[in-house]
């Protein structure tokens, strides 16, 4: 896909992100895009759903999954506003996910390649292109405000 329609698709990551942001869930948001057609999206629902599972990552795969009736997610990319923790990037992987285009690294949990790099192991079967820093400003910044309003200053520690 050309850079204009990937800005397009993490933009619509973006807006789901938001929403979980409105909803005191720490903003991440998700699409899924086969052939140029989001085919699923979602924001983090952890809190909500009482599930520590439900990051937005998961629950698009559920989704989408569900949809074209099929565990393999062959043929579609992920965009996603944070870079997915291992958990998430385990996941993707099981389900054959071509690549992951995400905004902002996570240098304290990332599973693609700010801590872990597992989406790109050797020792498993499938491996997923991966592209970094897609809008990552305007993702840490989602990220950045959420936490700046819900902690209380520690002095910078």
């Amino acid at each position: 896909m050309t850079l204009p329609q990937n800005k397009r698709f993490m933009l619509e990551a973006l807006k789901e992100a938001k929403k979980g942001f409105k909803k005191n869930e720490v903003p991440v948001g998700a699409v899924l895009v086969k052939d140029g057609r989001i085919v699923a999206r979602s924001c983090s629902k952890v809190r909500a759903l009482k599930d520590p599972t439900a990051h937005a990552e998961i629950l698009v795969i559920r989704k989408a999954a569900k949809k074209i009736k099929n565990e393999r997610l062959n043929g579609c990319v992920l965009y996603v506003t944070v870079e997915p923790c291992t958990m998430c990037a385990g996941a993707l992987v099981l389900a054959r996910v071509k690549k992951i285009i995400y905004g902002a690294a996570e240098p304290k949990t990332g599973g693609l390649k700010s801590v872990f790099r597992i989406a790109s192991s050797k020792k498993l079967n499938h491996r997923m292109e991966i592209e970094g820093g897609l809008l990552a400003r305007q993702c840490a910044e989602l990220m950045k405000n959420f936490f700046r309003e819900r902690r209380p200053s520690n002095g910078g520690i």
